[in-house]
């Protein structure tokens, strides 16, 4: 895909200005003396440094192009997946978080490790090392290659792909996770400045709300809640399937948990996590709401995922233009960098520190350096093979249902129920390939409905529940057809009366302003506000 752009000198200047600026700060705050400032950041960061860095890892590329593309297509109900991600961060910062936070763990599959057993944290690491590359890393290098096709229209997407992969890693593989955080929160502060810009523009350009009730006021493109048949989002899904997708996204991936790990405390990463959730609902309004002015502006675009950029190359003028570009470019950076952060700290922590028991600390960051280059050249040749899935949020919300659910329900019945053994866990995690396998050979075909398959009679979004009640009953059954835990795996793996009581006696003389409890049910109840406004 190529757009004929006003791209000048000027523009041109102040993207390369921003790469090489944001290459230089990364590289100033490289941490890589020991593996816990390498991979954790030296477990130091204060709940605003913690929130607009998770922020702008979740910010990427497949953010800005696929969620506008999707809500170009189909409309205000897409922003439903961050809506339900929100009130999924609520539950995760209340619940979830103190036990990853106070284990000292550095990585999810240790904590199922610590629960469980090795058998459950290798196949956890395994699939989320094969997730970020082929998911993560992959998806964020197919969706710079969208960016840079904006200022070089003829070169190709191999290319683009190379260069992009070469900018992070310039910062990331030699700085660790101290140079990915602290590039991110200047990235998001970048990110949310450049995104009010093009939604004042583009409120400027086709007008308020009004403008777009009058243009789709006989549809349900304005409407969150749609009907079970609807071909987007039915809504069953808003509560059988985006909790579990949420959930894997915001409470078991490395890439985003990291990030909550290096808080200094438990009340740093909790409020962290709601800082993060008030500005994934903003998004609402500097990227859902532009997404569909720009539907009543540019009717004909195709395909989807190129409504982003064709906004930004339309309605920025010069200097601004270079501005948004470098905006996009954060997206890609901040995600990729994220990514290679992530998958690097599961490869080593996981499982090269089990194969080298000795391995000293250097050794370990220099194993993590070269494990990124790996899963970055890895990405690179795969990248170019996710046009053949359609839009670049079928992709990676097609491989997460098949990826998450059973993650989903390892946690879920590891904390909530103390019968849950590590054979029942691991019986259920490889259970999932027989369903699968089937979906993936068979079933697609013939009982899932999408865009390319509209007829069949179930819609994808419920390949994750059922997923997920699959696994789940594997799990259960032969949890109880075998022996009980150790009595070490369930004490202080567990949520328990006692819980709530430490945390209410904790927060008894505590401000309410300074109260995460008080900020948590505000952030719910605002997205059930919201909810009802654009229902």
């Amino acid at each position: 895909m190529s757009f004929i752009t006003n791209l000048n000198s000027a523009d041109l200047l102040i993207i390369i200005i921003y790469i090489f600026g944001i290459t230089w700060w990364g590289l100033r705050n490289a941490k890589n003396e020991t593996s816990n400032d390498y991979f954790l950041a030296g477990r130091n960061m204060t709940w605003i440094v913690v929130g607009l860095s998770l922020f702008s890892a979740s910010i990427s590329t497949s953010t800005l192009i696929g969620h506008s593309g999707s809500t170009y297509q189909y409309g205000m109900v897409i922003f439903n997946y961050n809506l339900i991600s929100i009130l999924v961060m609520i539950f995760f910062a209340w619940i979830f978080l103190p036990f990853y936070i106070k284990s000292g763990v550095y990585t999810m599959p240790e904590f199922l490790e610590r629960r469980f057993d090795h058998r459950s944290k290798y196949y956890f690491s395994g699939i989320s090392v094969f997730g970020g590359i082929f998911m993560d890393v992959s998806a964020t290098l197919y969706g710079s290659a969208m960016i840079f096709k904006i200022i070089f229209p003829e070169m190709e997407l191999q290319v683009i792909v190379i260069i992009a992969a070469l900018i992070v890693a310039s910062y990331t593989i030699p700085g660790g996770l101290n140079s990915v955080i602290k590039t991110e929160v200047i990235q998001a502060v970048i990110l949310i400045a450049g995104s009010v810009l093009l939604a004042v523009i583009a409120q400027h350009n086709v007008g308020s709300w009004s403008v777009l009730s009058q243009r789709f006021h006989d549809t349900v493109y304005l409407h969150l809640i749609r009907s079970a048949n609807d071909i987007a989002i039915p809504w069953p899904a808003l509560i059988l399937s985006l909790p579990i997708l949420g959930f894997y996204f915001w409470g078991n991936n490395q890439q985003l948990v990291q990030r909550v790990l290096s808080a200094k405390s438990v009340d740093h990463g909790r409020k962290g996590v709601l800082l993060t959730g008030l500005l994934t609902m903003l998004t609402l309004y500097f990227i859902f709401i532009p997404a569909m002015q720009a539907a009543a502006a540019f009717p004909n675009v195709n395909p989807p995922d190129g409504i982003y950029p064709k906004m930004v190359t339309t309605w920025m003028p010069t200097i601004f233009l270079g501005i948004m570009l470098a905006v996009m470019i954060s997206a890609l950076t901040a995600s990729l960098s994220a990514c290679l952060n992530s998958v690097s700290t599961l490869f080593t922590m996981d499982f090269y520190r089990k194969i080298d028991k000795n391995a000293s600390s250097k050794k370990l960051v220099r194993v993590g350096q070269i494990c990124s280059s790996v899963v970055l050249i890895i990405g690179i040749f795969w990248a170019p093979q996710i046009q053949k899935f359609g839009t670049l949020i079928n992709y990676y919300n097609e491989m997460l249902s098949y990826v998450g659910p059973p993650i989903v329900a390892a946690f879920m019945l590891g904390l909530f129920w103390k019968r849950a053994n590590g054979t029942g866990i691991f019986a259920g995690l490889l259970s999932t390939f027989v369903m699968a396998l089937f979906m993936i050979f068979y079933g697609k075909e013939h009982f899932i409905q999408s865009v390319q398959n509209p007829g069949a009679p179930l819609h994808w979004l419920y390949l994750a529940p059922i997923n997920f009640a699959f696994v789940s009953l594997v799990m259960v059954v032969v949890s109880l057809m075998t022996a009980p835990p150790p009595p070490e795996k369930v004490q202080g793996n567990v949520i328990t009366r006692q819980f709530f009581s430490d945390e209410a006696l904790a927060y008894k003389n505590v401000k309410f302003y300074n109260d995460f409890r008080f900020w948590a049910i505000s952030l719910f109840a605002l997205c059930f506000v919201m909810m009802f406004i654009y229902w």
